[in-house]
């Protein structure tokens, strides 16, 4: 009673530590977060007039100024966009537009792909930098010697030349001069989400000018869909020479900005489906950097690349090309610019983790499932079944010695109580029974160590794929990037009600059908193996599905689909192996138990002093004794005769035996083997005709 109690208490305790986590610290952080928004959207913030500009150095040693500091946004989105002259853009893949006033890449809306399931409103990927967490790309040029003061930034007015709409098939020319230099930029994009910045300069002056091209890609704020998941990178990123570098938001604003050099380079910012980048097109030595500043009460993030200076003499032309990358993270379409623009590595922009080498195969494997079957969920399954069967020789090894060291339990328990007060005998002992057995205590672990990273490389290839997004399931499931969308609360949506709103239930406790399906199937996976053998460890073993249910409740229906159908494969390959090896298992006798308590039907148990059976919740047939005192002949009959001789009193008319040899089972080394034997014996029910006999 008191165990139970305990147990009772340990699940109040979490319960209310939940409840209180929920409401003290979850929703007063929305309602922050909620709040800055409204007011950013409202008010604005003022802009930081004091801060420095950007300063980074050119290839001649000489400090070059990149851009000034922008306000953070105090304009609605419409309003901040009619700030500026625009030239429309439209493609297959892309609807927006560019701001004349610096030639900024602020205006973008992703056609296929969609906020909602069923919803006709894009995603939205760039924003102006007047409005609320404004997003935005740049081309610019840093004045070196002999170059003018005012040379193209982020607020250059820049003239329309020829072209009226962006479109795959009709470029656009937009032209600006500066003392002696006439600049003159044509934008082109494709189908999908790549533009191509052409700059033609010419230096009309009778002095050479020395300058250098530049990129930025900045995003004000952190972003209003930001995941911030450990297993993510959300944040900027960026490949220079070789090296890939990546900060997340937070540690940015911890750490600050960092700078590295080498030939070619991209630069962008990442979150966890999308990507806007921008990178050169020669080869060449660039200088990258991460920068975070301060402005009003957020800071401003950004990612830039600057060229090395080119020195431009009297009547020269320069021609130079960038490109700037606006999309969603289509593996293949990364893999195509790629190869084909010669974008470094630019696949890596999708976070494959420190396993990329796993996360990679898994990437395509899922890629080619989904290909044949036309559902993601059933791809994740197929590879799932395929890791399974490739895994198969070192889990049958780690299951075959878990199967035996359960076999070996009661053996182990005695010999621990045989020589409890002398640990080293005891250890003696175990280690010469593993021997005499064949039993390698490790044998069950160390096949398990290298199956961790294979399956964490799935789980997070699961949670980052782009094709999970607004991916349906069966039934329910309509996105499988987001939670399962039901509740246990109404009964699965059976209740005429909504629980979302209500605190607690539906927050923390807001648990769905799969979730419910993930814990069940962790149950089961536990009561394969025996219990520990402490009581405390058992309570909380026993409580561990429990929690991982509410953990995982609101994770993206992905991932709680291939983890239960991940252990419903962990628990047949478990079972029949440990039913191979003729070992029982818990679960077989959790079922066999609920089985009789939710059926009614109960065991035979030994007679009564009438001789009638009686009902038992346990397990047990008995055969009476026969009428000339000889003992049983079998081991179903030597247990009956054990149960009968524990009686406390003989009734009238029932023999009993004062002779205690009389009590010793006959049949020698049989009868020997019947009472010593640790699987138990078959078991047989009396019959009709034996149940009247006394």
């Amino acid at each position: 009673m008191g165990d139970n109690r305990n147990f009772i208490l340990a699940i109040a305790i979490t319960i209310g530590i939940l409840f209180l986590y929920n409401a003290f610290v979850l929703e007063p952080m929305g309602e922050r977060q909620r709040a800055a928004q409204e007011a950013s959207a409202e008010a604005g913030e003022t802009p930081d007039v004091n801060a420095a500009p950007v300063v980074t150095m050119g290839a001649d040693g000489e400090p070059v100024v990149i851009d000034e500091p922008s306000a953070p946004g105090a304009l609605s989105r419409d309003d901040a966009l009619a700030l500026s002259e625009r030239v429309d853009i439209r493609t297959p893949a892309l609807e927006g537009s560019i701001a004349l006033t610096g030639a900024r890449f602020d205006d973008l809306q992703l056609l296929r792909y969609d906020t909602e399931v069923e919803s006709d409103i894009p995603v939205t990927l760039l924003t102006p930098r007047e409005a609320p967490l404004g997003h935005y790309v740049i081309n610019g040029w840093a004045g070196a010697a002999g170059a003018p003061d005012d040379m193209p930034g982020a607020d250059t007015p820049w003239r329309l030349a020829s072209g009226s709409t962006l479109t795959p098939e009709t470029p656009i020319t937009l032209e600006y001069a500066t003392g002696d230099l006439v600049f003159r930029r044509t934008i082109s994009v494709d189908a999908d989400y790549l533009f191509t910045v052409t700059d033609t300069v010419t230096n009309n002056g009778s002095a050479p000018a020395s300058m250098a091209r530049y990129a930025q890609v900045r995003q004000h704020g952190k972003p209003a869909d930001l995941t911030n998941f450990f297993i993510l990178h959300e944040g900027l990123i960026g490949m220079v020479g070789d090296e890939l570098i990546d900060r997340k938001y937070n540690k940015l604003d911890n750490d600050g900005g960092i700078e590295r050099s080498g030939e070619g380079a991209w630069m962008g910012v990442t979150s966890k489906y999308w990507l806007a980048a921008a990178a050169p097109a020669e080869p060449g030595p660039v200088t990258a950097q991460f920068q975070v500043r301060p402005s009003g009460d957020q800071n401003i993030y950004e990612s830039n690349y600057i060229r090395a200076a080119d020195t431009l003499a009297p009547g020269g032309t320069l021609t130079t090309t960038a490109y700037v990358y606006a999309g969603s993270k289509d593996v293949q379409l990364l893999q195509r610019y790629q190869d084909e623009q010669g974008i470094a590595r630019f696949d890596m922009a999708v976070d494959w983790g420190m396993f990329w080498f796993l996360t990679r195969p898994f990437f395509y494997l899922l890629d080619l499932f989904n290909g044949w079957l036309g559902n993601f969920g059933l791809a994740i399954m197929a590879v799932t079944v395929l890791t399974k069967l490739a895994l198969f020789p070192l889990n049958n090894r780690a299951f075959a010695s878990m199967a035996k060291m359960r076999a070996a339990a009661p053996r182990m328990t005695e010999l621990r109580e045989t020589y409890k007060d002398d640990p080293q005998k005891q250890q003696q002992a175990i280690m010469e029974m593993y021997r005499k057995e064949k039993i390698n205590p490790l044998a069950g672990c160390l096949p398990i160590l290298p199956q961790i990273p294979i399956f964490f490389a799935l789980y997070k290839i699961v949670f980052i794929s782009l094709e999970a997004r607004h991916a349906p399931f069966f039934g329910w499931i309509r996105d499988m990037s987001a939670p399962d969308p039901t509740s246990m609360w109404n009964l699965f949506g059976l209740l005429p009600y909504d629980p979302a709103g209500v605190p607690i239930i539906g927050g923390v406790l807001a648990i769905g059908a799969w979730p419910i399906l993930m814990g069940i199937t962790m149950w089961a996976q536990q009561a394969l193996n025996p219990p520990p053998p402490d009581k405390i460890q058992r309570q909380i073993f026993a409580f561990m599905p429990i929690i991982f249910t509410i953990v995982l409740a609101p994770f993206a229906a992905a991932l709680v689909i291939y983890w239960t159908w991940n252990n419903f494969l962990t628990i047949l390959q478990q079972y029949i192996i440990m039913r191979r090896q003729g070992v029982e298992t818990e679960l077989d006798k959790k079922i066999g138990a609920l089985y009789l308590r939710y059926t009614g039907k109960t065991a035979l148990a030994a007679p009564s002093a009438d001789g009638e059976a009686t009902a038992t919740s346990e397990t047990i047939s008995v055969t009476p004794e026969s009428a000339d005192g000889e003992a049983p002949a079998n081991e179903a009959e030597a247990e009956s005769e054990a149960k009968s001789e524990a009686k406390p009193a003989a009734q009238p008319g029932a023999r009993t035996r004062s002779n205690p040899a009389a009590k010793k089972p006959r049949g020698g080394a049989r009868a020997k083997r019947a009472t010593t034997r640790k699987k138990p014996a078959p078991r047989k029910k009396p019959t009709s005709d034996e149940g009247g006999e006394g």
